[in-house]
């Protein structure tokens, strides 16, 4: 089956926002990920009660987050990774505290070019997704 210009304009559009969103982790810096954001981005994390809407509770969500990371000691790290679970294809595996210690998998979705959801689950687990060795700076 031959694959359209539309769907690899689309993984590659997914790509770099899975990129920019490493980098924000592994940098503790906003800025990577900020001019990608949809206006009506959702976030879910397994890990948080309710559900975020809209990039300026996001945004408030992710600095306070970064911000706590940063005076941690605990290191974190996002590896661009790649899983056919769930068809999700380009992802990331977040590790905390060592480099291997790997804790979650971060999906992004994307429309119009923008990041539409973000979700930090388990399901797929770190495990299930196939790791690039790309820790985006």
């Amino acid at each position: 089956m031959a694959i359209s210009k539309n769907m690899e304009t689309d993984t590659e559009t997914k790509i770099e926002a899975c990129r920019a969103y490493a980098r924000m982790m592994n940098t503790l810096d906003v800025s990577h990920i900020l001019p990608l954001l949809d206006e009506k981005i959702k976030y879910t994390s397994q890990w948080v009660f309710s559900e975020i809407n809209g990039k300026k509770d996001f945004l408030e969500y992710i600095e306070a987050k970064l911000k706590s990371i940063s005076g941690s000691s605990d290191l974190v790290w996002a590896e661009l990774a790649h899983t056919n679970v769930l068809g999700a294809g380009p992802c990331l595996v977040m590790a905390q505290g060592q480099k291997d210690k790997l804790v979650a998998t971060v999906l992004i979705e994307v429309r119009d070019a923008k990041i539409s959801e973000i979700a930090m689950c388990l399901i797929p687990t770190p495990a299930q997704c196939r790791r690039t060795g790309e820790y985006p700076k």
